[in-house]
């Protein structure tokens, strides 16, 4: 979750603001993919903008891992998870530039949520390898990359490097100034795997 463009801790303040609720509602974006008791993946959350929502999808038997490589934008997604009382749902990490860290949860999520951080990344490759790894079988990963910052051949090439971890294009859902696709881990790829 490093790269030439990475958002500057600080930027992580007008990301969490109620206002971007209007272009991105995050409870409309992600109700349809997460429900209560799953394991899901955040790369890149700043301040936790789509994370609080994500804890309350799964519930208080689910668990969100909010991952970053920026410890000011951790320290401030956990003084925001912490006044929302879902603590205990949401283990928010700081992880090297040059991996998620997933090792404990290998084989074992359920959603992987990668909203505008792949671009930011000097390679998508390694990235969409090592979600492959955490996903269990046939679960899924929702792509999200602003239309402004990612052209169409860019996303396609991040597509390229996610078939090649074995995540395939299952839908193309519509999300307002981005391009979008749910992923989901291939059960040819799983078994060759």
């Amino acid at each position: 979750m490093a790269g030439h463009r990475v958002c500057p801790w600080w930027l992580g303040y007008f990301l969490a603001s109620p206002l971007r609720r209007f272009t991105h509602d995050p409870a409309v974006i992600l109700s349809p993919y997460v429900h209560t008791g799953m394991m899901v993946v955040e790369p890149g959350p700043g301040m936790g903008f789509f994370t609080l929502e994500l804890a309350r999808l799964v519930g208080p038997s689910g668990r969100v891992i909010a991952l970053d490589v920026e410890p000011r934008m951790i320290a401030g997604l956990q003084r925001r998870v912490r006044k929302a009382g879902l603590l205990s749902r949401i283990d928010a990490r700081v992880v090297p530039a040059n991996s998620m860290a997933l090792g404990d949860v290998k084989g074992a999520i359920d959603f992987i949520f990668a909203f505008a951080v792949v671009h930011e990344m000097p390679a998508s490759g390694p990235f969409f390898a090592e979600a492959s790894d955490a996903l269990r079988p046939g679960a899924s990963l929702l792509l999200v990359e602003p239309a402004g910052h990612v052209d169409e051949a860019e996303f396609d090439a991040e597509l390229a490097s996610a078939d090649r971890a074995g995540l395939v294009v299952a839908a193309y859902p519509s999300i307002r100034s981005s391009r979008a696709a749910l992923l989901r881990k291939s059960a040819a790829f799983v078994a060759a795997g």
